[in-house]
């Protein structure tokens, strides 16, 4: 019982996204049938934090990543917080449980040089329609950092042509305000116009299909690999890159780490401190490279 009204807090007054309420609503089962072994009803009031702990290890005996063990006691935690404050419980079992050590996993990106290439490849792109919204949806993704799901969203009325901003909504309806160039505003204005006069099914959104329908994800994912493939040294070739490179080039030229955070729309700083990880990285193989007593 206390589950669904759980799943139905995070939909309703959490706004969580549908994705979100079903990886919750397996992690909580998970947790429950490994208390319960099938044979009797949960009782979340009887669950202490050696409970938890020994489900931990049990997953990760089973071969569950540290990652996806974190998810999943991420999901437990929520729960008992939330059945404190409906007065369920009087203590939080999960609030003293510490997950497993993740390590850090440096993202892929593209730099500039590199970029340039693939947004300016003479025959990487079609001559019509599609090709053009290809192209500047590729630069797009990497002069701005938006998500995926942000730049299918983009509508017309999102953008600001005399203030050269960007209206994105990112996660949980949360808004922010990207800025844009004058050399990007012409790019926009030709991408509309090229729209406009071949699209004859009009829409509210930004980037379209050829029949006038919005983009949906799959078909960005395909769009960015193709044209990534073209840097075989590339682990990587999803969306995120793009967003990963973008936030790589604007600390390796100086931007300012929560600039940076506002621009990608990080509710944390600690999401944003990856990328100074990878500008490290970059500062050390430079230095192996080009020192002679760096290799000694």
């Amino acid at each position: 019982m206390w589950k669904e009204k759980f799943i139905q807090y995070l939909r309703v007054e959490k706004n969580y996204s549908s994705h979100t309420e079903i990886s919750y609503l397996d992690d909580l089962t998970q947790f429950e049938d490994f208390i319960t072994e099938g044979n009797s009803t949960f009782d979340p009031t009887r669950i202490d934090s050696d409970d938890i702990r020994v489900w931990m290890s049990h997953l990760m005996e089973q071969g569950i990543k540290p990652r996806s063990v974190n998810r999943k006691l991420s999901a437990v935690k929520s729960f008992f917080r939330y059945l404190k404050k409906k007065g369920v419980i009087i203590q939080n079992p999960a609030e003293a449980v510490t997950g497993p050590k993740v390590a850090k996993k440096l993202p892929s990106f593209v730099n500039d040089p590199e970029m340039t290439k693939v947004i300016d490849d003479p025959l990487g792109y079609s001559d019509d329609f599609r090709g053009h919204r290809d192209r500047f949806l590729v630069e797009l993704l990497y002069l701005t950092g938006m998500r995926r799901a942000e730049l299918i969203a983009l509508k017309d009325t999102d953008i600001d042509f005399g203030a050269c901003t960007l209206r994105v909504t990112g996660k949980r309806n949360k808004q922010r305000i990207i800025p844009f160039s004058n050399s990007t505003k012409e790019k926009l204005k030709e991408y509309i116009a090229a729209r406009d006069a071949d699209i004859e099914n009009k829409s509210p959104f930004l980037f379209v299909k050829e029949d006038g329908d919005p983009l949906y994800p799959k078909l960005v994912y395909n769009v960015i690999h193709n044209h990534l493939n073209s840097i075989p040294t590339l682990a990587k070739k999803s969306p995120h890159v793009l967003r990963h490179s973008f936030a790589t080039e604007m600390l390796n030229n100086g931007a300012e780490i929560n600039a940076v955070k506002e621009l990608l729309g990080h509710s944390s700083l600690a999401s944003t401190e990856v990328y100074t990880h990878v500008t490290f990285e970059e500062l050390k193989k430079a230095y192996q490279y080009a020192h002679p007593r760096a290799k000694k």
